[in-house]
């Protein structure tokens, strides 16, 4: 299903009001560099230091606003920045620590039995406090099925994917404490390929991740959120967006050269 041209204009006007929320919001660095300025232009610095802001912030900035309104489409509940809770047995802690020491130790990933490993210790034991867990994307399906996803830079190091795996077992202890017997999935979404045309290197992931329930990489995300096509979509509406934005664009930096 690709999207109908109502909701890409929707899409392009969620896009749009992202970046320029970014831009009412930006204040650029106060650093003198005169070599730089004279060499390339004051107005290119500070465009090459917005972009540097842009990409630290894109997750919550642009993807998080636009992944909300496309998962409209399907689910009939959709939440950015949801609250999980915060309570956690330790019976749990102890299940997902042995799980975390298996998997460190090349152990089989099976996502499905790790879920069901921690529902069945998910309200048994001491309840203990975390900080206020939150949710990047939370998606409940017309059946009741809740997908809860983490979204995350298109390259994440080794390393980290251990401390997300260990997020999202916990997102499940702490949604199984409330709700034993929910149908729930946590996932990692990646938002494009940086390697295209050659495929996404899960390799990194490999041993940590159970990469056919666990991970979703550019048009797998954005098609699950929406239906078949929508990536291809997608791309269109953000060019669509800068190209509607580029004078407003050019004339922000522009600025920057008469002060």
């Amino acid at each position: 299903m690709t999207l109908t041209m109502k909701y890409k204009v929707h899409i392009v006007d969620t896009i749009k009001d992202c970046l320029k929320n970014k831009f009412q919001n930006y204040k650029p660095e106060t650093d003198n560099m005169p070599f730089h300025y004279r060499l390339l232009g004051k107005d290119r610095m500070v465009l090459f230091s917005f972009l540097q802001s842009l990409n630290t912030t894109f997750g919550a900035s642009i993807y998080e606003p636009v992944a909300k309104e496309l998962a409209k489409i399907t689910f009939k509940e959709v939440h950015t920045q949801y609250k999980l809770g915060n309570i956690i047995t330790q019976d749990a802690q102890n299940e997902i620590q042995k799980i975390m020491n298996k998997l460190s130790v090349g152990g089989v990933v099976d996502k499905e039995s790790e879920t069901e490993r921690i529902r069945k210790v998910a309200q048994s034991g001491k309840q203990n406090k975390l900080k206020s867990v939150k949710v990047d994307l939370f998606l409940v399906s017309k059946i009741d099925e809740v997908f809860m996803f983490d979204l995350k830079t298109v390259k994440p190091n080794k390393g980290d994917f251990i401390s997300y795996k260990r997020n999202m077992l916990e997102w499940l202890a702490v949604y199984f404490f409330q709700n034993l017997k929910a149908k729930v999935h946590t996932l990692i979404s990646i938002p494009y390929n940086p390697y295209e045309p050659k495929p996404y290197m899960r390799w990194t992931m490999k041993g940590m991740l159970d990469l056919e329930n666990e991970l979703k990489v550019a048009d797998e995300f954005w098609d699950f959120l929406a239906g078949k096509g929508t990536y291809k979509s997608l791309l269109d509406c953000f060019e669509q967006a800068g190209i509607e934005l580029r004078p407003e664009i050019d004339n922000y930096f522009s600025k920057f050269n008469k002060r």
